[in-house]
């Protein structure tokens, strides 16, 4: 099963459909983002209803690999969450754990989306309206003490109109970028504002920063944030 949960691009957020600032806050998961180094194996994500009704909520976890530069998440059963559905009184408190029940070694890095979803209430279904649901997708990361880190090398490529930015993961180790900008020759080139994405260590991964139309000769230079500290690098322009 491919692509499940098409265009979560490493966005560690709920994903709202239809939801007013107040209706979104009513499920709230904590932690955000979850790293475990071996031998830990388990871990809780605390669940709160602050809405003034019960909710129904269900708790999948997917293994998260990257091919092709787009997201895949397949259905795994080498981690758990427990339980994996669950009634949440009004302003309750729920505590759901996720366990590695794999007896593999964590060679390097293994990761996986958590998706909790609440589910549709049909006493509050009416003729003629939108369901209204919240959907959490939280990255969880086993880790062994000496995986390598990221080793990332950047390249532009053209996609029709877009400028594409590549990222070729040769580490063990994923990295997450945001707030991402593009200069070339002093000149703004292009970038993304705010979370762009993550590429796990192996993969490659590719998102558009800017027009294809932009991009001169001269060398370019990257400039983001990532959850290791800044990055400033050189950026090929061969493709």
């Amino acid at each position: 099963m491919h692509s499940i949960l098409k265009g979560i691009g490493g966005v560690v957020a709920a994903l709202l459909l239809g939801l007013t600032a107040a209706e979104a806050a009513s499920l709230r998961v904590a932690p955000t983002t979850v790293e475990l180094i071996a031998p830990d194996s388990a871990t809780v994500l605390n669940l709160r209803n602050e809405a003034q009704r019960p909710l129904n909520v269900q708790v999948r976890v997917f293994r998260w690999t990257q091919q092709g530069g787009s997201e895949q998440l397949e259905p795994t059963s080498d981690v758990v969450a427990s339980p994996p559905s669950a009634q949440l009184s009004s302003n309750e408190d729920y505590v759901v754990r996720v366990v590695r029940v794999s007896k593999a070694p964590v060679k390097s890095e293994e990761s996986y989306r958590v998706v909790v979803d609440e589910l549709p209430d049909p006493s509050r279904r009416k003729a003629g309206t939108v369901s209204q649901l919240v959907r959490h997708v939280l990255p969880v990361f086993f880790r062994n003490a000496d995986a390598p880190g990221a080793d990332v090398s950047w390249s532009l490529a053209r996609s029709g109109g877009s400028l594409m930015l590549v990222a070729q993961n040769n580490g063990g180790s994923r990295v997450r970028l945001s707030d991402v900008s593009l200069s070339q020759g002093g000149k703004s080139l292009g970038g993304r504002k705010g979370l762009l994405g993550y590429v796990l260590g192996g993969a490659t991964m590719q998102w558009p920063v800017g027009r294809a139309s932009r991009l001169s000769g001269g060398a370019v230079t990257l400039s983001a944030q990532s959850d290791f500290g800044p990055i400033s690098a050189s950026v090929t322009t061969g493709h």
